[in-house]
C-alpha cells in the first residue's frame, strides 16, 4: 500500500517575514513563464495584481515561494496561506481542487444524477471559495446545495447523508491562523475522504491544471440556498439532541436530571468561530437555561482578534473564558474550536479541599487558575464511560487511536463492549465505525486526544457540538448526585488505575534537520531499550512495517493496519511510549502514557503525583532511546 499522504494537505510553509527567501528559486525564465500563464487562467483580479507587481519587481523570491512548493491535496484536502500561486489559497487553486473532486465524482456516476454540498466558515475569503467551488460543480452538471451564511463543519458532514450527496465541500481552515483557509471533503458516508481517495482525486486535479482546461461561466454558481440551510440545520439539531433523549445508550432523564439543567451554569465560547449560535440552540433546546457565551469571541471573526492563536489546545487560548467562568460561578467551561469540531472543557475545582500528596489544599473556584482542564483523553474516556454505563447490549463498539490512551481499552473491557484501535485522524474511525456497524455492532462512541468525540451515528466525523451537549449533560447528572467531573475521573483511576499521558515536541533544525530525525527512529528500531524507568519493555511497535516485534521472543505479529510514521515501545504494566516525524519539518513528536494502580484506600491525588514522577523518568529514558538529550 503506498504510503499514506500528508492530512493536513499542506505544504512546509515558513514564519511570516523570514520564508521568501527560503525558498530555492527555478531558473528565472521558467519561472516567468509559470507565473504569466497562472495569470492568464486566474480568475481573480487581486491576486493576479499581485502577482504582476511582484513580476515587475523582479522578486523573484517571492515569486518563488508562491510556486516552488504548491499546496497539496490530502486527506483533510487542502490548506494554506491566503495568496496567489499554486503554493497558496486563491481561487485558481480552489477551481482546480473542485475540478479535480467533479471528475472523481464522475467516475461513480453521470454528474446530473449527483448531489453536492457546499458549506464555508467565516475566514477570510471563505464566501468567494464556496462560490467558487459552487460554480464549478454546477457547471459540470452536477446539482449543488449551496448553504446560506456560515455553518460549523459537522453541520456540513451531517448533510451528506441527511440530503442523499454523493459528496460534501467545507470551506474551512479549522483552528488554523487568520491568514490561512482551507478546503475539507466529505464522501457519500458522510466521513472525511481515506486513501485512495486523496490520490485519486489530486491526479485529476493535476490534469484540470493543464492550460485552457477549466473555463467556468461568470454566473454559474446557484444562490446560497436559505430554507434548505435553515431545514438541515433544524434537522442537524434534532439529531444531536436525540443522543441524550432518544439513544439507546442515553442515561435516563428523570425531573430531577432536568431541573438539574436548568441550574447548570456553562461559559461557551466558539473563539470567534461559527459554532456559537448552534451551540447555544442545542443547549437550550436540552433544557441548560443558562448558557453563557464569552460575548468578545461570541460573533464569527477571521481575524480571531482575541486569542493569538485559535486553537483550543494551545496555551491562553481559553484564558478569557475562563476569567468569565470563574467569576460567575459557572459549573462547565466549554470551548469549541472555530468550525465547531473540537470540544475543550474545563471544569471548576471541587468545592471540599483536596488532599494532595497527603495534604489538605485550599482551592478556590473564582480563580480561573485552579480550574482544571480536561485532556482530549479524559474527555472521550469520561463520556464512553457514561455512555456505556447506561447502554446495554454487547453488540456496542467504541474506538480512538495510537496514540490516545489505553484507558478506552479498559473501560471497553470492563463493560464488555467491542473496542478497536486506529490509526490518527477520524477518517480512519469512521471507517473502523462503519465496518463494526456493518458486522451488526452499534457506534457508541469513538475519540482522539486532539479534543475529537464523534458520537453514535449523528455525524461520522468529530463534533464538538454533540460532544458539549454530551458532556453537559453529564455534569448536570453528576450534579444531581453531589459528585463532580474529578469525583468521576477519580473513580476511573481506581478501577483502571491512573493513566497519566504526556507529549514533547522535538525541534531539530539545528542539530541536521531531516537526517537527525531519521538517526533517531533507526536508533529506536535498532537498539531499544530493555526498560524504561524501571519497567520491561515488551515489544517494539513499527506502525511503518505494518509489525509488532516481542522483544527477546524473536516474534512478530501484524498490525493490519496501513503503514504509517509512527514507532512506539510497549511496556509491560500497560504504558507506552510513542514517536513520529512530523513529516512536513524536522520535528519529533513523541506521546507518552505510564499506568500507575491506585491502592485501596489510597488517595487519587498521590496515586497521580506518581504517576506524573513516573512520567518524567519515562520521557528522559525514552529521548535517550532515541539518541536524543533532554530538551524543554
Amino acid at each position: 500500500m503506498p504510503e499514506e499522504r500528508p492530512e493536513s494537505g499542506g505544504p512546509v510553509r515558513p514564519e511570516p517575514g523570514a520564508a521568501e527567501g527560503a525558498v530555492e528559486a527555478a531558473p528565472v525564465g521558467g519561472l516567468h513563464e509559470r507565473v504569466r500563464a497562472w495569470i492568464a487562467e486566474d480568475p481573480d483580479p487581486v491576486t493576479r495584481e499581485e502577482l504582476r507587481v511582484l513580476l515587475e519587481r523582479g522578486d523573484d523570491a517571492a515569486l518563488a515561494a508562491r510556486f516552488e512548493a504548491p499546496l497539496e491535496f490530502g486527506t483533510a484536502g487542502i490548506r494554506g496561506a491566503l495568496g496567489a500561486g499554486p503554493a497558496r489559497m486563491n481561487r485558481l487553486v480552489v477551481r482546480r481542487v473542485t475540478a479535480g473532486l467533479a471528475a472523481r465524482l464522475a467516475v461513480e456516476a453521470a454528474p446530473e444524477g449527483q448531489r453536492v454540498v457546499v458549506g464555508r466558515d467565516a475566514r477570510h475569503q471563505s464566501e468567494a471559495f464556496a462560490e467558487e467551488t459552487a460554480a464549478v460543480l454546477a457547471a459540470g452538471g452536477f446539482e449543488v446545495v449551496r448553504l446560506d451564511g456560515v455553518v460549523p463543519t459537522p453541520l456540513l458532514a451531517f448533510a451528506v447523508r441527511h440530503l442523499g450527496a454523493s459528496a460534501a465541500v467545507q470551506i474551512t481552515a479549522s483552528h488554523n491562523p487568520p491568514q490561512d483557509n482551507g478546503y475539507k471533503v466529505y464522501w457519500h458516508d458522510g466521513a472525511q475522504i481515506a486513501p485512495p481517495l486523496d490520490v485519486e482525486i489530486s491526479e485529476a486535479m493535476d490534469r484540470a491544471a493543464a492550460p485552457g482546461a477549466l473555463t467556468i461561466p461568470e454566473d454559474a454558481a446557484p444562490a446560497p440556498d436559505a430554507d434548505a440551510t435553515g431545514e438541515l440545520r433544524r434537522a442537524y439539531h434534532r439529531a444531536v439532541h436525540g443522543l441524550v433523549e432518544h439513544s439507546p445508550d442515553a442515561p435516563p432523564v428523570t425531573d430531577e436530571v432536568r431541573a438539574a439543567r436548568r441550574r447548570l451554569r456553562i461559559v461557551a465560547t466558539p473563539l470567534h468561530g461559527v459554532a456559537g449560535a448552534d451551540l447555544v440552540s442545542v443547549l437550550t433546546a436540552a433544557g441548560f437555561d443558562d448558557v453563557r457565551l464569552v460575548a468578545s469571541q461570541a460573533d464569527p471573526d477571521p481575524d480571531f482578534p482575541s486569542v493569538a492563536f485559535p486553537n483550543p489546545e494551545e496555551p491562553g487560548a481559553l484564558d478569557a473564558a475562563l476569567d468569565e467562568a470563574a467569576a460567575v460561578g459557572a459549573d462547565l467551561l466549554i470551548a469549541t474550536d472555530p468550525d465547531g469540531d473540537r470540544l475543550a472543557a474545563a471544569v471548576p475545582p471541587a468545592a471540599a479541599p483536596q488532599e494532595v500528596a497527603g495534604e489538605e489544599a485550599a482551592t478556590d473556584a473564582a480563580d480561573p487558575g485552579n480550574w482544571r482542564r480536561l485532556s482530549g483523553d479524559e474527555l472521550g474516556c469520561l463520556l464512553a464511560e457514561d455512555r456505556l454505563a447506561h447502554g446495554a447490549g454487547p453488540e456496542r463498539y467504541v474506538g480512538t487511536t495510537v496514540v490516545s490512551s489505553r484507558l478506552l481499552a479498559r473501560i471497553a473491557a470492563h463493560h464488555g463492549v467491542a473496542h478497536a484501535e486506529t490509526l490518527t485522524g477520524f477518517k480512519w474511525l469512521a471507517r473502523v465505525a462503519a465496518e463494526q456497524a456493518a458486522a451488526g455492532y452499534r457506534h457508541v462512541l469513538s475519540y482522539e486526544q486532539a479534543l475529537g468525540v464523534m458520537a453514535g451515528d449523528v455525524v461520522m466525523d468529530k463534533d464538538g457540538i454533540s460532544a458539549a451537549l454530551l458532556l453537559a449533560d453529564l455534569v448536570a447528572r453528576l450534579a444531581d448526585e453531589g459528585r463532580a467531573v474529578p469525583d468521576a475521573l477519580d473513580a476511573l483511576a481506581r478501577r483502571h488505575g491512573l493513566h497519566a499521558t504526556g507529549g514533547r515536541s522535538i525541534r531539530l533544525d539545528e542539530q541536521g534537520g531531516d537526517t537527525l530525525v531519521e538517526a533517531a527512529l533507526g536508533r529506536l528500531c535498532e537498539q531499544p531499550p530493555a526498560e524504561l524507568a524501571g519497567v520491561r519493555v515488551e515489544a517494539l511497535v513499527d506502525h511503518r512495517e505494518g509489525a509488532r516485534y516481542q522483544l527477546g521472543a524473536g516474534a512478530s505479529t501484524s498490525l493490519g493496519t496501513p503503514p504509517t510514521e509512527l514507532l512506539a515501545l510497549e511496556l509491560a504494566d500497560g504504558s507506552r511510549c510513542q514517536v513520529r516525524p512530523s513529516g512536513t519539518e524536522p520535528l519529533l513528536k513523541c506521546y507518552l502514557e505510564v499506568v500507575e494502580p491506585v491502592a485501596d484506600g489510597e488517595a487519587v491525588a498521590v496515586a497521580r503525583a506518581r504517576a506524573e514522577q513516573r512520567l518524567a523518568a519515562v520521557d528522559e529514558g525514552f529521548l535517550d532511546a532515541l539518541g536524543l538529550a533532554p530538551r524543554g
